[in-house]
């Protein structure tokens, strides 16, 4: 499984990550969203590198160009609601890709076990021999993704595999890499240091969902 980490290069990635986990800049909810669209945007670029392409001939008004595109849309699955925002900025660079949102949620604040996630909503297309994207920008236990894939897998074998997060910590990747039956490429802003014991990614950034679009009763 291979896994491509924004920030082991210098980049602009490092800056919005940097904005992303300050305490002063996350009390701007607008421009907190804006910068998970905009790390979305730039691992879907990075990601859209390894998928699979045709080349063909284009013909402009002075010539004729080499020009290439892919080989079939891929499809974008977006775990709610924290994802939201995030997955934005992926649709953004995939603007023709076909979409399916699923709701996941923790049951409770119990240390990260499969049984504590439970999916609400779900919406998707056929994921058959698809390249499909998990989008979810807080990689924790991996429970919640693995119940997603779960879910979407009983429809039928996919072409390819990929995870898209903004934040992981390293026991989410290390289970989902147990635990998922295909090959999965992870497509990560940052890999941090480990969970807390509430499940929380340390140090994280706190609660996407919360601070995206408010606490919850």
């Amino acid at each position: 499984m291979a896994i491509f980490e924004l920030q082991q290069q210098l980049s602009l990635g490092h800056s919005i990550l940097a904005q992303l986990r300050d305490p002063d800049i996350q009390q701007d909810r607008l421009r907190f969203r804006t910068n998970l669209q905009r790390l979305g945007q730039l691992l879907a670029y990075e990601m859209s590198k390894s998928l699979t392409y045709v080349q063909f001939p284009l013909g402009t008004s002075l010539g004729v160009a080499e020009a290439a595109d892919l080989e079939q849309q891929p499809l974008l699955i977006c775990v709610m609601r924290a994802g939201l925002p995030f997955y934005q900025g992926v649709q953004d660079m995939f603007d023709l890709a076909d979409s399916g949102f699923i709701g996941a949620y923790r049951a409770s604040e119990q240390a990260g076990i499969a049984q504590d996630i439970f999916l609400g909503y779900s919406a998707a297309p056929s994921v058959v021999g698809r390249d499909l994207v998990l989008i979810d920008p807080m990689l924790a236990t991996g429970s919640s993704l693995l119940k997603v894939w779960n879910l979407l897998k009983a429809q039928g074998p996919v072409r390819s595999l990929h995870i898209v997060s903004a934040i992981a910590a390293p026991e989410g990747v290390a289970y989902l890499q147990q635990h998922l039956d295909v090959p999965a490429h992870f497509w990560l802003g940052a890999i941090d240091s480990h969970l807390n014991e509430h499940a929380y990614i340390v140090p994280g950034l706190g609660d996407a969902g919360d601070l995206c679009f408010g606490g919850k009763a």
